[in-house]
């Protein structure tokens, strides 16, 4: 019997045994905020804190508890036949719920990430699966994976796809890796993994390119991450420069968020580093740049003010007050003002020529 299978029917057994008592059933989960959460430097990643709230059944949560109850028994459904559900399908299926049925996704993602939270399990144990890409990579790997239909050894090849990269799977766990890859690049923006790509940088620079596609999904991190523990190689990241990249991309490939801080430590990357660009980078680059907006402003005040991580370590402290001084963002295309490979030629190198100088 799985871990999640288990949680399932242990909890259904505590309501049921309250409800032959003749007493209120409840459920206890953690609080899913970023006021609820630490960050463990040792560990490396943010951790769910101790505060809890508590679901009983009143007149006034009767259908949020039934709800909770019948996404638990969908997810016993899937483990138990071996199928999976996207996030989408489980809101669609609801609707056979009657009262129970769910308006929007956002309240039935809710439930299934209270659910994730209370068992101690993450989603994808839970037979549920996003319906956002995982991420591709290209150059010096090779994923050992199954023939789903006749269960045989695959051996995938990521410097054999031309053009184009591998994808990766929404599940991972059983996957295997080959490879003597000096380090990992994870880079934000599709378009300059393209160009990374087209001009097989990872053959010059003997390492494995990810593209992220923005703020890495779940299934990306924990690729990244399984990479990283297994070939025991370094993780850099190369995102724009701006708060985005630094506090919802960078941050939450390195430590996780604070909304799924319960299960952080499965999915973030604690070894990895921030290449760039960096507030300084468009000083010494002399980079073209885009004024900061106001959304870009309170993002970083935020982070200043209320992110454990960025509170933790002085470095990004500065940096972060370095771009609000500047009040300039970059993206990392800018390299292009000095010509389409500059980026390959000069600034990739040179960051790579002082990794000892990175940002945590």
């Amino acid at each position: 019997m799985t871990t999640a299978l288990k949680s399932i029917r242990e909890n259904a057994k505590q309501i049921h045994a309250k409800i032959l008592k003749r007493q209120k059933p409840s459920m206890r989960m953690p609080i899913r905020a970023l006021n609820n959460v630490r960050y463990r430097p040792k560990e490396g990643f943010l951790e769910i804190s101790n505060r809890k709230k508590e679901r009983t059944l009143t007149v006034g949560t009767v259908k949020t508890f039934a709800q909770t109850l019948r996404m638990m028994a969908l997810s016993k459904n899937l483990i138990e036949t071996d199928d999976i559900a996207s996030k989408r399908e489980a809101y669609y299926i609801s609707k056979n719920w009657r009262e129970a049925a769910f308006h929007e996704q956002p309240e039935s993602d809710t439930v299934m990430d209270d659910i994730e939270a209370m068992l101690g399990v993450n989603r994808e144990q839970l037979g549920f699966i996003p319906e956002e890409k995982g991420g591709e990579v290209a150059g010096k790997l090779i994923v050992v994976d199954k023939d789903t239909d006749t269960g045989k050894t695959l051996k995938i090849d990521c410097t054999r796809f031309g053009s184009g990269a591998y994808s990766i799977p929404i599940a991972v766990e059983h996957l295997g890796f080959e490879s003597k890859a000096k380090f990992i690049l994870a880079i934000e923006t599709a378009g300059m993994f393209q160009r990374l790509v087209k001009h097989n940088y990872w053959k010059r620079a003997n390492c494995i390119l990810i593209s992220m596609g923005g703020v890495p999904t779940r299934a990306c991190r924990r690729f990244i991450r399984r990479l990283s523990d297994e070939l025991n190689i370094p993780v850099y990241a190369f995102v724009d420069g701006d708060p985005y990249g630094i506090c919802n991309i960078y941050r939450t490939l390195k430590v996780g968020s604070g909304n799924a801080a319960h299960m952080n430590k499965f999915f973030c990357v604690p070894c990895s580093r921030f290449l760039g660009v960096t507030p300084q980078d468009i000083l010494d680059y002399d980079l073209p740049t885009h004024e900061l907006k106001p959304v870009d402003i309170k993002r970083a005040e935020d982070a200043l003010k209320n992110d454990p991580f960025i509170k933790h370590h002085k470095p990004w402290q500065e940096a972060l007050a370095q771009m609000l001084q500047l009040g300039q963002r970059v993206e990392q295309q800018a390299f292009a003002k000095h010509g389409l490979n500059y980026v390959i030629d000069t600034y990739l190198p040179d960051k790579l020529g002082a990794t000892k100088k990175f940002l945590p």
